[in-house]
């Protein structure tokens, strides 16, 4: 039987704190959620390897390192609300809650969103709501926002995703076009979205986002 405690001790020591990764509090929260129990049973006791762990149905559950540094630089404070696209089984969306007043997770697979409300039950995490619905789209309707985080690479941020942050909202994804993709942190201020890389990842994509066909004469 695997120590999954252990595996989740080395987790940390050994991929998310090597990778600049210092927020105690985030720390923390990845300490407090058992991965093993968002994977597929098969998947178990590999729960806690450094790579995209496949879930099914093409979705990944994103590799640890780069989930934490993501949070990191997020800034998720204890008050506030954050917004989780691509929330797949729920296991970001479990890490998230331990960090913000409520979460929302947004997955497009009603399977996975079922499960996610199972395990996210289970566990306790009484502050995040488990949506259906189309990530590309969020939930404007419970916003604004104060962070936003897309759980898989994406071409493209769409515009209304901004429009659902609160000023001084930061929305933090993998913008992906090519082999390598680059983590990127936006923030939004007077009505203004600066944006701001941060470092290479090769997250798998997250279908629902593709750039529209280009008209060619």
């Amino acid at each position: 039987m695997a120590d999954f405690a252990a595996l989740r001790r080395l987790m940390l020591d050994s991929q998310i704190k090597p990778n600049k990764v210092t927020d105690t509090r985030v720390h923390e929260a990845l300490m407090s959620v058992p991965r093993e129990n968002f994977v597929p049973d098969a998947l178990r006791t590999v729960a806690y390897v450094d790579e995209d762990l496949s879930i099914g149905g093409g979705r990944y559950l994103i590799e640890p390192r780069v989930f934490a540094r993501m949070l990191q630089e997020a800034g998720i404070r204890a008050g506030e609300k954050v917004l989780d696209l691509g929330a797949g089984g729920g296991y970001t969306t479990a890490v998230i809650g331990h960090l913000a007043a409520s979460v929302v997770a947004v997955e497009a697979d009603k399977a996975l969103a079922d499960a996610a409300k199972a395990s996210l039950a289970g566990l306790g995490i009484g502050n995040a709501t488990v949506v259906v619905g189309d990530p590309a789209k969020g939930q404007a309707a419970a916003g604004p926002f104060d962070v936003i985080l897309i759980e898989a690479s994406v071409p493209e941020v769409p515009a209304s995703l901004f429009e659902q942050l609160a000023d001084g909202g930061r929305l933090v994804a993998v913008l992906r076009d090519g082999p390598i993709g680059v983590a990127t942190l936006f923030s939004k201020s007077g009505g203004v979205v600066g944006r701001r890389p941060l470092f290479d990842a090769a997250t798998p994509i997250l279908p629902g986002f593709e750039r529209p066909a280009a008209f060619v004469f």
